[in-house]
């Protein structure tokens, strides 16, 4: 079975960006003029990253969708 939720570390390795891109993105929201992170979810106080997320979040990147990256 292949593996859906990744943690912090695993979700920044997978998507070639540091885990404080991903902390500052979920610490300090939406800010103007910044690259928005992929949207984690919430599994009690655990933070996890699905795939399916991961993987729309750098084909936006990567097609340059504003809803994404900017």
């Amino acid at each position: 079975m292949e593996k859906r939720g990744f943690t912090e570390k695993e979700a920044a390795k997978y998507i070639g960006m540091s885990c404080a891109f991903l902390r500052q993105d979920r610490m300090n929201g939406r800010r103007k003029n910044r690259t928005r992170g992929p949207k984690p979810i919430r599994i009690g106080r655990s933070v996890r990253y699905l795939k399916e997320e991961l993987d729309a979040w750098l084909d936006a990147c990567y097609t340059q969708d504003t809803n994404c990256c900017r």
